[in-house]
């Protein structure tokens, strides 16, 4: 019998054993994780992805003055591939030029009729003058031979005499005014020539400058360096795209010796990032490197975060290293180090509870739940100021035995939690908007009506009077309830005049 027993106790062990572990389900909880609070350097940090790019680079334009000769639009023909190395002098771009071949179309039309104009001016300038001076040489040739007439007029008449003489002085006249009338014809022609030489020195010019924008049309490296795309708004600028006339920038080459990272920090965090402060930078294209960097700026007016309703700021780090890995737009971590501290307690934040969302505990590994005062925290882990020390067990996660426990208070945070959950302190049975008699019983509403009536409206106010009305001090005043505050004042007259 007892074999049988033994057997079947090994059978039923067997069987539980089998139990367990074909369903894991049923088998408690394994035991719980802990941690041990630590002691030493301390970083606070804000964690964001930025994208690389030349601190400085030399912008590729187009024609910068294209607008001013009525281009309203450029359209990229040929473009070279993005990472190109090209030399000073090499070809980069050929933008399209047929708007601006019919411009200078128009303007040579303009330009040859300026000057046939010209051409004009200076033969109808040439023909007026040319008459003005035939006419003094016929006035001069009259003179002579008004002259002539009156040597040989000394036999004459003297009427005939004094006639001779009036027409050579009327002759000797009119060439003083053609003179005078010769020299304004001079300075006219000169002030039209000036002007007709003005208007074909500003067309010829302004033909000159249209053939300089076309030779823009065909863009070169300004410099040697790798040729990298510009963007325009959220959009590369490729073969086929449309430029800006008032900003004709097609290409860049970037100085790779000094690099940037700029990246973009929410509303919450940005108040944590000054300049100065130092970033560790990943690559997404090389894991394995670790770069250093300082944040450079930062915007101080936000931005619309395009995928979502946030704001964020833009901060810009510069590169501490020069690795010739390095390529605009890859894409980096970075980690900005907003604050250090050298020697403090700290915890992993999965170890903090919260209770009635104001008081912030841990669970130490002997089951007491433990209010703290938490500092700064970062991702991972949180500073406790106070409530936990150096070497502290605390559990990772709530165990089950601890509901309905409430956490030990620390005295030091009185004052400080979210008012609604300190400890409410006992209530003055006499505070205001409590009438109360001076037993302590409630004051009949007929009663408290009748007192403000009176213009009694502190129960403070009224009870003092009740007990001097208990102490005998106002026995007459008070037979007569229904008096008014006159009355009631001229019984404790009366009342102090008998204690008199």
């Amino acid at each position: 019998m007892k074999k049988k027993l033994i057997i079947f106790g090994v059978v039923v062990t067997v069987v539980i054993v089998a139990a367990v572990l074909l369903n894991p389900s049923a088998v408690e909880e394994g035991p719980s994780l802990f941690t041990t609070a630590e002691r030493g350097e301390f970083t606070v940090e804000v964690t964001t992805t930025g994208e690389l790019s030349a601190e400085r680079s030399t912008k590729i334009m187009g024609p910068v003055n294209a607008r001013e000769y009525g281009i309203r639009q450029i359209t990229v023909q040929r473009l070279v591939e993005e990472g190109t190395q090209v030399r000073e002098g090499d070809f980069v771009a050929q933008l399209d030029p047929s708007e601006l071949y019919d411009k200078i179309q128009q303007e040579k039309d303009q330009l040859d009729a300026q000057i046939a104009e010209f051409d004009n001016a200076k033969i109808d300038t040439a023909l007026t003058l040319r008459s003005e001076r035939d006419k003094l040489i016929n006035l001069d040739y009259q003179i002579e031979e008004k002259k002539l007439q009156l040597e040989q007029s000394q036999y004459e008449p003297p009427a005939t005499v004094q006639k001779y003489r009036n027409e050579l002085d009327k002759l000797n006249r009119d060439k003083q005014r053609a003179i005078e009338e010769y020299s304004l014809k001079i300075e006219q022609a000169k002030a039209k020539m000036i002007e007709e030489t003005a208007d074909l020195r500003r067309r010829q010019t302004r033909y000159d400058d249209m053939q300089e924008v076309l030779n823009g049309f065909t863009i070169n490296a300004p410099q040697s360096g790798m040729v990298i795309y510009t963007k325009q708004g959220n959009e590369r600028v490729v073969e086929g795209s449309q430029i800006q006339v008032w900003m004709p920038e097609v290409a860049e080459l970037p100085d790779l010796s000094s690099m940037i990272s700029t990246t973009f920090i929410n509303e919450v965090d940005i108040r944590k990032v000054k300049v100065g402060q130092e970033v560790q930078i990943g690559l997404d294209a090389f894991p394995e490197k670790k770069l250093t960097g300082r944040v450079n700026r930062v915007a101080r007016v936000g931005q619309q975060n395009p995928n979502s309703d946030a704001k964020v700021f833009e901060v810009v780090v510069r590169v501490n290293e020069r690795d010739n890995d390095l390529r605009p737009a890859m894409t980096t971590s970075n980690i900005i180090i907003t604050e250090k501290l050298d020697d403090v307690v700290h915890i992993p934040l999965e170890c903090l509870n919260t209770y009635n969302d104001s008081i912030n505990y841990v669970i130490k590994k002997n089951g007491t739940l433990q209010e703290v005062k938490v500092g700064l925290t970062n991702s991972n882990e949180a500073v406790i100021e106070l409530g936990v020390e150096e070497g502290d067990v605390l559990y990772l996660s709530r165990p089950d035995n601890i509901d309905g426990k409430e956490p030990k208070l620390l005295p030091e945070m009185d004052g400080q939690r979210n008012l609604k959950y300190e400890n409410a302190s006992p209530e003055n049975p006499l505070n205001d908007g409590q009438w109360l008699m001076p037993d302590g019983s409630p004051m009949p509403e007929q009663m408290i009506q009748s007192l403000k009536d009176r213009g009694i409206t502190d129960p403070e106010q009224a009870k003092q009077m009740m007990e001097r009305f208990r102490n005998g001090g106002g026995q007459r005043g008070g037979q007569r309830p229904q008096g008014g505050a006159g009355s009631e004042r001229g019984g404790a007259a009366r009342s102090g005049q008998a204690g008199n």
